[in-house]
């Protein structure tokens, strides 16, 4: 068996894209081979569960992120995950800032680009825009994460 694949979902403040991200790849994935994580690029709700919102949505679906808490991106998880999947444009500004090496960068790729390579295309900010933004955000991350775990069970 090969060595367990580490991935992280990154957003703002890890209370709406990444958790949900986190979520749909974790129940698309063997536990035992890929461990899902997700962070924010700020600190305004370490600690705190996903956004109201985001839970329903994802509890429309049977998924339960509740009891998920946001964390910040440490430059140290560079070293501890081996892909590390941003939501957007000012996320990838943020994240190359804390980049020690051209290889940190190497790990960092726009979610989106799993499903329109090269495209660098962002998911967008669902946060207090209501359940239709929160809908298309889901709907986003569902079809990015069924082609990561495809590339990942492989």
């Amino acid at each position: 068996m090969s060595e367990k694949k580490c991935i992280l979902m990154v957003c703002l403040g890890n209370i709406c894209r990444s958790p949900l991200a986190e979520a749909l790849l974790r129940q698309k994935v063997d536990s035992r081979k890929v461990e899902v994580a997700s962070a924010g690029l700020d600190s305004y709700h370490v600690g705190e569960p996903p956004c109201p919102t985001s839970q329903a949505i994802a509890r429309e679906h049977g998924l339960d992120i509740s009891g998920l808490q946001a964390s910040t991106f440490k430059t140290t998880d560079f070293d501890r995950f081996d892909k590390i999947y941003i939501m957007d444009e000012y996320n990838w500004e943020l994240i190359k800032s804390r980049a020690r090496t051209p290889e940190d960068l190497k790990k960092v790729d726009f979610i989106l680009n799993e499903i329109f390579p090269g495209e660098n295309m962002s998911v967008p900010d669902s946060y207090g825009k209501g359940k239709n933004a929160a809908k298309l955000v889901f709907d986003m991350l569902d079809q990015a994460t069924t082609a990561i775990a495809k590339k990942l069970m492989t």
